[in-house]
């Protein structure tokens, strides 16, 4: 399950120029608004005929510029999830999904809407219409019908932009159980730090129009340049890390992770399970001696390794063993606590700040 993506493209005065090579079942296109993530994803689409460029979806060439080659949108077997679910409201949710396979040639039929059914948890849903579901239920519906198609790849262009914070917790699991268990690839469009560490395995970081990073989520994500491209004001931390103990009775758990083991609220995983943790800058207080009397559960040794001035503030990056936690701090607190490189300090972070963003790795 290849993605092969080399465009090259003129709007107006916008000029994308991106490249992404890989096998990840799903890749997030992550940018602020304007850095060129719908633009990439509307080529692979067919949407635009890009200047130049080679479009390949598992060795199956899409477009060649090159060698003249464009294949038309309806021929691309291309799986889209928009921010608004778009289903029929005439239809039910059976034939909303069985709407699907009209655009699924017979001979790649392959998917069967059982499977479809058992794989979204829907089956409970499939009588009634739309104006029945709730945003969460809709976007599952959705995503159901778009594999229905058999798709060569499915695009997901902000899916859950719309809905809020219980219905996207509540669908996350379903698209997780898609990426694990699912054939197809999947591109997935997103500004959303969150929604990008629990799903993906690989970013592309997007601004501007070109890719400023590209690999593994946690070391993409961790790179303040990354971080800053989304959202300046609120740089962190990916870590990731495995289950290492439970308590229950104090309703925690404690991970190993590259920065030493940290505890984090209770989690439903067993021993081992891989999980990922977002921590932003601002929760992430520095002190220059052992602290002594505190609440946070959380102080990892360390060795400032970069100060980056950002207005009235520093983002300070700690080395805490084999990580670099970032920390937001005043240009007051780095003054008065002597904050410089090659200085040992304590990173202290609240159990409840850190936020288990996804297993499966």
């Amino acid at each position: 399950m290849s993605i092969e993506l080399a465009v090259r493209h003129r709007q107006g005065t916008f000029t994308l120029d991106a490249a992404v090579s890989t096998d990840a079942r799903l890749v997030a296109l992550f940018g602020r608004s304007g850095s060129g993530k719908t633009t990439l994803v509307k080529a692979v689409a067919g949407l635009i005929r890009p200047d130049e460029g080679r479009i390949a979806i598992d060795g199956e060439v899409l477009v060649d510029t090159n060698a003249r080659v464009f294949v038309p949108p309806h021929r691309r077997r291309i799986g889209m999830v928009f921010q608004d679910a778009r289903l029929f409201p005439h239809l039910d949710v059976r034939r909303n999904l069985t709407y699907g396979r009209m655009f699924s040639p017979r001979a790649a039929r392959r998917t069967r809407l059982d499977d479809v059914v058992d794989l979204l948890g829907i089956g409970h849903l499939l009588g009634r219409r739309p104006e029945a579901l709730s945003g969460g239920e809709k976007s599952r519906v959705a995503i159901g019908r778009a594999l229905m198609s058999d798709p060569r790849i499915l695009l997901m262009d902000e899916p859950f932009a719309s809905l809020d914070e219980a219905r996207r917790q509540e669908i996350m699991p379903y698209v997780e159980r898609l990426r694990d268990e699912g054939r197809v690839p999947i591109l997935y469009v997103s500004h959303a730090v969150g929604e990008v560490v629990r799903l993906a395995s690989v970013v592309v970081a997007l601004a501007d129009g070109k890719v400023t990073a590209a690999g593994p989520t946690d070391a993409v994500l961790s790179r303040l340049g990354a971080a800053a491209a989304t959202s300046p004001s609120d740089p962190g931390t990916v870590l990731a890390g495995t289950v290492a103990a439970h308590d229950e009775a104090e309703s925690l758990c404690e991970i190993a992770t590259p920065a030493g083991r940290v505890m984090v609220p209770f989690l439903p995983l067993p021993i081992g399970a891989p999980v990922r943790l977002h921590i932003p800058a601002r929760d992430v207080m520095l002190a220059v001696e052992p602290p002594r009397g505190i609440s946070a559960l959380n102080v990892l040794p360390g060795v400032i390794s970069r100060l980056d001035p950002d207005g009235g503030a520093f983002d300070v990056a700690v080395r805490c063993g084999e990580a670099t936690i970032m920390a937001r701090v005043t240009r007051r607190s780095v003054v008065a606590l002597g904050l410089e490189p090659g200085r040992p300090v304590h990173a202290l972070v609240k159990a409840v700040a850190l936020h288990p963003a996804g297993s499966g790795l």
